[in-house]
């Protein structure tokens, strides 16, 4: 299986496109929600990053799937 550093670099920008949209639509509110995920302690957040890396991996697979 050969790695596709073009999709790879690909899926990298459309990430972080994503992520800029947030800050330019709503700059104030992810500025809060920052500062209010900055006062969750670390046993709170482990959870929910260990969900949100379940999905991601189970969004790849399904992409994968379609191809």
């Amino acid at each position: 299986m050969d790695f596709n550093f073009a999709l790879f670099f690909m899926a990298l920008g459309l990430a972080f496109s994503m992520e800029a949209m947030l800050w330019l639509i709503a700059p104030q509110r992810m500025h809060e929600l920052m500062l209010k995920i900055a006062l969750i302690p670390v046993e709170r957040l482990r959870p929910g990053a260990f969900v949100m890396l379940a999905i991601g991996l189970l969004i790849c697979a399904a992409g994968r799937a379609l191809l």
